[in-house]
């Protein structure tokens, strides 16, 4: 969101400090969630080593290794880091969205302001410039102090329809500029493809053809990666049903989902990648709920905060050709994700945030949220975002806490598994072993002290 910001030293960051120096970590006395899915485990401790988890199980058959530096987590929860797998990076100052902010610089504190809610890896779909391919290849050699990045590099879009970011993403206009746009991304190194079948509420002329989406589909196959489709409509979902897409971006939004697509998702493992129900929510506000809270607002500079809460934006919002059709739009997007998950379906979690007015890891927490609010319980949301999305993004060794595994990991101060809103009662950030500063000792823009105090939030904090 911002390109500075400022670490409070706090008595609890000096100590997380030294933690991150030591070679050998061990975490005692802990409740559990793995992200298997698995109830959780009271009483546990697991070692950290060079950045990976040499050992986890029941306190009571712990053996420290000798001169490791030892946390007694009395009283707290760990989980996995969570993972965002829909999110766009780069785009926004403050709340100015524009290709030209795009950089290196940039990217990077976005990553961190990912860390500091938790969020240790994030998937982007669709609009990263180049860029992004360094800043991965550098993680991935020796990782550093902030989120894991996984790109679908410039997503395609056709010629007169919705999606992409102007002046970065080259409409295609037939299938053979669409299947040498697959072979471009492809060569730079993608993860995955990404393709955007949507016509804006019907504002643009067109929405991608199926003989073009269906070429991209069958490129992306035929390199080994999967195509990840943004839709709207229940028609093209449909369609791109019966040509082989992987996943879902969004939700079905303009029709209740029928049962021969929920039957083609289940048969064909047609993942719905990410409901972004925060996006959704987001929509339907002229001013967002949770301004004054600090889990969000630390975040963010009082510039940007101000705007936020003024009348002249909430009355631009309010005047916007769409605005009504929003709440809609919403209870659509929560009623299907429901019939998703009722019906089988393999979920995912993701919050799309990234562009003007939809936040960096604030989001993620709000979807969670949603998500339970959908249907699931707290600790399926929690696997989803977990363990599931680490698959759905091809992470291996992320999202779930078992030996071998690396030490991603967040300590909250209550239960998430009572309620979802307790992920947001951070009290520490692993990754790769490596404590890094938290969102409660983050300050953006703001001199220290007008940064002290704020609550942990949760179930019974500020929202």
């Amino acid at each position: 969101m911002q390109l500075a910001v400022r670490i409070v030293a706090t008595c609890i960051g000096l100590a997380a400090l030294s933690v991150a120096q030591a070679a050998t970590t061990v975490l005692t006395n802990f409740t559990l969630i793995d992200g298997t899915g698995r109830a959780p485990v009271p009483d546990s401790s697991l070692i950290v080593e060079n950045g990976h988890i040499s050992w986890v199980g029941p306190h009571s058959s712990l053996k420290a290794p000798s001169g490791a530096t030892v946390m007694n987590l009395s009283g707290k929860f760990v989980i996995p880091g969570l993972i965002d797998n829909h999110v766009h990076l780069g785009l926004v100052h403050d709340l100015t969205q524009d290709i030209k902010f795009y950089s290196r610089e940039l990217v990077e504190q976005q990553l961190r302001t990912y860390a500091a809610y938790g969020i240790t890896a994030v998937q982007v779909l669709g609009t990263d410039t180049d860029v992004i391919f360094g800043i991965r290849a550098d993680q991935r050699k020796a990782q550093s102090d902030f989120a894991r990045v996984y790109t679908s590099g410039q997503g395609l879009v056709f010629k007169t329809s919705y999606g992409g970011v102007a002046g970065l993403n080259k409409p295609v206009a037939n299938v053979t500029e669409a299947r040498r746009a697959v072979d471009e991304q492809v060569a730079k190194g993608v993860d995955f493809i990404k393709l955007w079948v949507d016509d804006e509420f019907g504002d643009l002329p067109s929405r991608m053809p199926p003989d073009i989406s269906k070429a991209i589909i069958d490129q992306a196959h035929k390199h080994g990666l999967h195509a990840i489709a943004h839709i709207f409509y229940l028609e093209n979902a449909k369609t791109l049903a019966s040509q082989g897409v992987d996943g879902f971006a969004h939700s079905v939004r303009d029709a209740p989902v029928d049962q021969a697509l929920l039957d083609d998702m289940k048969r064909h493992d047609i993942v719905q990648l990410a409901a972004t129900l925060s996006r959704e929510a987001s929509f339907t506000y002229t001013k967002l709920p949770f301004l004054d809270d600090p889990f969000f607002n630390r975040a963010i500079t009082p510039g940007a905060l101000a705007t936020l809460k003024s009348q002249e934006r909430q009355q631009k919002l309010a005047a916007g050709k769409h605005f009504a059709q929003y709440p809609g739009v919403l209870d659509m997007a929560l009623a299907n994700t429901r019939r998703e998950i009722e019906a089988g379906v393999r979920y995912g979690v993701g919050s799309d945030s990234g562009p003007s007015g939809r936040f960096s890891g604030h989001f993620l927490h709000w979807e969670l949220e949603l998500m339970v609010q959908a249907g699931v319980t707290p600790l399926q949301a929690l696997t989803a975002a977990t363990g599931t999305n680490a698959k759905l993004i091809g992470a291996k060794d992320l999202g779930t806490i078992e030996a071998g595994k690396t030490a991603d990991l967040v300590v909250l101060d209550a239960n998430p598994a009572a309620d979802i809103r307790n992920t947001r009662t951070i009290h520490a950030v692993y990754v790769a072993g490596k404590s890094v500063p938290t969102i409660w000792s983050v300050c953006t823009g703001r001199a220290a002290s007008e940064c002290k105090g704020g609550s942990k939030g949760g179930a019974h904090g500020e929202r």
